[in-house]
């Protein structure tokens, strides 16, 4: 068993396993559930995954107030071209985040992860890198495993609320989790996982919650695509042979502590940061007459 992120390491280091390999045998203790029980729960949320990162890539939804309704078609489409800034996999993982967020928002199927706003950043990057790597469904799984396993602890110690915590919480922690898993899903060590979740974290501490209209759309589809980015980016740097000299466990704390330290307003009210824009007020107005 394990509680933090220390342990998590800690445990696979001692039993020269994988990281996934803890989390897997920790959750069939707790669920009594066998081995294949648990990746069937698995493969059965890695589809609901799959669905909404693809689903709005040629069709936007419908979407109360339409603020980004299309935006991952569009994304989509310039991801194929051949001069884009970052890269097809950079430009295909942003289109797979934004089309999980235009599906959240029409009330589509999604899974939470770990929240309903931060839903397309875990799978647009571990289906991104999967993809593109050509990697088996069973590494896949035991990416999202990984990534399961890195949440829990959050859970544990910290939060993963916007109301709590701001988007550090939400989008944060899921680019925390899409980080780790993809750094085990190259092949990457128990600590560079724990580097890999201190690293993203830091990348966007303080980072506020403030939904325009109060809706789950604008900044928070933007958010998933590029917390997506700072998850690929963050793996990059730990697989390059970086180290992160304060441990993931007291990055988390951190995060915490800044998330109680944020005013109301800028914890999902609506009441701070661009939802308080003139603009933001504005369209907030036209939406709910």
């Amino acid at each position: 068993m394990y509680g933090s992120i220390k342990e998590l390491t800690e445990l696979a280091k001692k039993e020269s396993v994988p990281i996934w390999k803890i989390i897997l045998d920790t959750e069939m203790k707790i669920t009594e559930c066998s081995e294949e029980q648990v990746y069937d729960k698995l493969d059965k949320r890695y589809e609901v995954m799959y669905k909404s990162v693809h689903k709005a890539l040629q069709e936007p939804q419908v979407i109360t107030g339409n603020l980004i309704s299309g935006s991952a078609k569009k994304q989509y489409e310039y991801s194929e071209q051949q001069d884009t800034l970052g890269g097809f996999l950079i430009n295909h993982i942003m289109a797979l985040a934004l089309s999980a967020s235009e599906v959240n928002a029409s009330m589509g199927k999604i899974c939470a992860a770990p929240t309903a706003g931060s839903c397309g950043i875990l799978p647009a990057v571990i289906i991104g890198v999967s993809e593109h790597y050509g990697l088996s469904r069973k590494d896949t799984l035991n990416g999202l495993l990984t990534a399961s396993g890195i949440g829990t602890v959050v859970i544990n110690n910290a939060t993963v609320s916007g109301a709590e915590g701001g988007c550090q919480a939400e989008c944060g922690v899921a680019a925390a989790m899409a980080a780790a898993a993809v750094v085990q899903m190259r092949g990457g060590t128990p600590d560079m996982i724990g580097d890999a979740i201190s690293l993203t974290l830091m990348n966007c501490m303080g980072l506020i919650c403030d939904p325009v209209a109060g809706l789950v759309q604008v900044p928070c589809a933007q958010r998933n695509a590029s917390q997506a980015v700072n998850a690929i980016t963050s793996a990059d740097m730990i697989l390059g042979g970086m180290t992160i000299p304060i441990p993931a466990d007291e990055v988390i704390g951190a995060m915490y502590n800044v998330g109680r330290q944020l005013p109301v307003e800028l914890k999902e009210t609506a009441l701070g940061g661009i939802a308080a824009t003139p603009t933001g007020k504005h369209i907030r107005e036209e939406i709910f007459k």
